[in-house]
């Protein structure tokens, strides 16, 4: 199928374009890198298995009150959050004008109201913004520019702007995907700022999902197991996989 009738390109920015293939879309940004898709079938289920583990909070939160996400994609993680959690604020921050109007006319993105405020802007804008701070239960950050060679920001500044927005218990996860030299950088620059940081194997093309603890909760693997039948059953996300790989990672690195 042709995508060229679904081309926003305002300039200044990569142009946002789609290709479909089985029943699935798929948003790129000037290039053949997949940047977020969606099952046209399912469009307000989260398509992509990594994308669904950065929902990996659910199993310590709850009710939040508000969900930030940094980087639209193509609107998976917002759509999901504004459906499924109807008594928490969403709001976004994204760069990139033809992100958003692309979102908005190929995949489903709600306008904004009361509960969902999608901002044209900078996430570093957004997370030093002192207005922001001590506001935002959970944080997913997913910041790829088109070339997706690892996160747009990685830096302690950026790591500790984001840990000042977070609220007492609030929780960041966050996608870090590129070159293994990456990982190693992020990895510490997040641990020098946050209470707690534990990452998950990668699941698809070398995407690697952090959860980040404002405070380190207490971990109980049978009540995480028993939250876990619980989201699958109502949300119907497989997040027995993320406890198990929860529980592999504290085996590795407990001392």
């Amino acid at each position: 199928m042709s995508d060229s009738s679904s081309r926003f390109s305002a300039p200044g920015y990569p142009p946002a374009t789609t290709t479909e293939y089985q029943g699935v879309r798929s948003l790129h940004l000037g290039t053949s890198w997949v940047q977020g898709a969606m099952r046209l079938s399912k469009p307000d289920n989260i398509e992509l298995e990594y994308v669904q583990m950065m929902m990996m909070w659910m199993l310590f939160l709850d009710k939040p009150r508000h969900i930030v996400q940094l980087g639209l994609g193509s609107a998976a993680l917002t759509k999901f959050s504004y459906h499924r959690f109807p008594s928490a604020k969403v709001t976004v921050a994204e760069l990139n004008p033809n992100v958003i109007a692309i979102c908005r006319a190929m995949f489903g993105l709600p306008s904004n109201d009361e509960r969902l405020d999608v901002r044209e802007m900078d996430a570093m804008d957004f997370v030093l913004d002192a207005r922001n701070h001590n506001s935002v239960d959970v944080l997913q950050v997913d910041l790829y520019d088109e070339e997706a060679r690892g996160p747009v920001l990685d830096s302690p500044e950026f790591y500790q702007a984001c840990f000042d927005c977070l609220s007492e218990n609030g929780i960041m996860t966050t996608n870090v995907f590129g070159d293994f030299s990456n990982y190693d950088k992020n990895l510490q620059n997040m641990e020098l700022v946050f209470d707690a940081v534990v990452w998950l194997p990668e699941v698809h093309d070398a995407n690697i999902v952090v959860v980040a603890f404002k405070t380190a909760p207490q971990i109980d693997f049978s009540v995480l197991y028993e939250r876990a039948g619980m989201i699958k059953k109502s949300m119907n996300l497989p997040a027995k996989k993320w406890v198990n790989g929860l529980k592999s990672w504290m085996q590795d690195h407990h001392e």
